[in-house]
């Protein structure tokens, strides 16, 4: 379920040995690290974006379905879609499910809605802002694009103010965007920790905040979000309010199609995440498997950031089980192959008999870890400017800004155009990218030595 990089990836893997298909609610894969650029420069959504059936049916030769999760029914195994051209509801029973269905940005919005991801659920569009637009087609999200551009280039001829809320990776190059494409704009960023990009290490924070005060994008940090107060106003400068506000903060489940008992009760936006436990199996808030087999063995798993992201344990988050896992594409990745591991195993056992690997050693499902790969982060200062920072973990402020100025800006450049060629099964992206998460040992992380 979904058809992004995670579930991209478990097409790559499985098409040899099984019937995989792949439903989504929209038509098309987008790049969403890339997104951002796409509304101050709209060709370039070209660049990160293409129709998944070809690339599924044609290259892939799995199946595709463009149409809506509507309900998951872990006992029997069966899954009940919404076709995009049918008014009627189809169900389709499975051995194996692995959900990749992803989420959505915009916390303060009931069902999610944010520029960064596309309004694809059929109860959300008629409660949306932009329901004039139909962005399950590749169309109206490039419509989408252009209005807001078209919306920025409006703002800069009249030398409008922008508040951005919130100075993480969204809210910083969402920043550095604006300035760079739209000059005239005047712009201010706050957040409510005390700086920006609060879970990186100092250097990177103290490098995107100097590129913000050199270009004259105004910081306040330590400054809470509270529109209806004048004093909020007049604390960041702008007495009169901003023109235009963007909200740049937090992550919102979408798992609508998931039975309450499978879902988080707490978490990022009010919680609402697939529950799983160290297998990745889907669990209910009992902590029992929720789709197991005859013999005991799950046949459904979550992955990527449409999950819990974390399995809790006592004492602090950093010394649960598996701490919590920032929502980006390399750590949903990475949980594919273990899921997709544990598929396997699961299979052999069930249905072909097997107990032992090829040395004689008993089949048992892996666990996931916290994931080193989940503490790269590339962030954009405007097209010309980047920091990257390696091996942060899940404490705060671990990592090392390891490139950063045009060296960085070119390698986000090489990171995007290679990992879509990936997605699009191009040999290209598969030969750089395929022995990141297929490494025969890890010398980092911590994941098994050999995995």
């Amino acid at each position: 379920i979904g058809g992004g990089f995670a579930g991209l990836c478990v097409a790559r893997d499985l098409k040899n040995h099984y019937l995989v298909t792949i439903v989504d609610a929209k038509e098309f894969f987008e790049y969403t690290p890339g997104v951002l650029r796409a509304y101050v420069k709209p060709k370039h959504l070209d660049a990160l974006t293409f129709t998944l059936c070809p690339v599924i049916e044609g290259r892939m030769g799995c199946k595709f379905i463009w149409g809506e999760v509507k309900h998951l029914d872990g006992e029997d195994r069966i899954a009940t879609i919404k076709p995009m051209f049918s008014e009627k509801r189809q169900t389709i029973d499975f051995d194996f499910c692995i959900i990749a269905a992803g989420c959505n940005f915009g916390v303060f919005h009931k069902w999610g809605e944010s520029l960064w991801f596309p309004t694809i659920h059929e109860e959300a569009r008629p409660e949306g802002s932009w329901a004039h637009l139909d962005e399950r087609f590749l169309e109206g999200r490039r419509r989408h694009v252009l209005e807001e551009y078209h919306k920025l280039h409006d703002l800069n001829q009249r030398k409008a103010s922008v508040l951005i809320v919130g100075a993480g990776f969204i809210g910083v190059e969402w920043a550095t965007e604006i300035d760079h494409f739209f000059p005239d704009i005047t712009l201010t960023i706050i957040d409510a920790l005390p700086r920006a990009l609060g879970p990186l290490p100092d250097s990177a924070a103290e490098y995107c905040s100097e590129y913000m005060s050199a270009v004259g994008i105004k910081e306040f940090y330590d400054c809470k979000y509270d529109a209806k107060n004048p004093e909020f106003w007049k604390r960041i400068g702008l007495p009169n309010g901003a023109d235009v506000e963007y909200v740049c903060i937090g992550v919102k489940a979408s798992n609508y199609f998931m039975p309450t008992e499978t879902l988080s009760e707490k978490g990022p936006g009010g919680g609402g995440w697939i529950l799983m436990d160290m297998t990745l199996a889907v669990k209910t808030r009992e902590g029992k498997v929720w789709s197991k087999d005859e013999k005991g063995y799950p046949r459904i798993w979550a992955i990527g950031d449409c999950n819990y992201a974390c399995v809790e344990g006592p004492g602090k988050p950093d010394d649960w089980p598996i701490p919590p896992i920032p929502k980006i594409s390399y750590p949903g990745e990475e949980e594919a192959i273990i899921a997709m591991k544990n598929l396997e195993k699961v299979d052999k056992i069930v249905f072909h008999g097997q107990k032992t690997d090829k040395f004689g050693n008993p089949l048992e499902l892996a666990t996931m870890h916290w994931p080193w790969g989940a503490g790269m982060f590339a962030t954009s200062l405007g097209p010309h400017d980047a920091c990257f920072v390696l091996a942060a973990n899940h404490e705060k402020g671990s990592g090392y800004m390891v490139n950063w100025w045009i060296p960085a800006a070119l390698q986000k450049e090489i990171i995007e155009s290679t990992k879509i060629n990936e997605c699009k099964n191009g040999c290209i992206g598969i030969l750089i990218w395929h022995f990141v998460h297929h490494t025969p040992v890890n010398l980092w992380g911590k994941g098994p030595w050999i995995p």
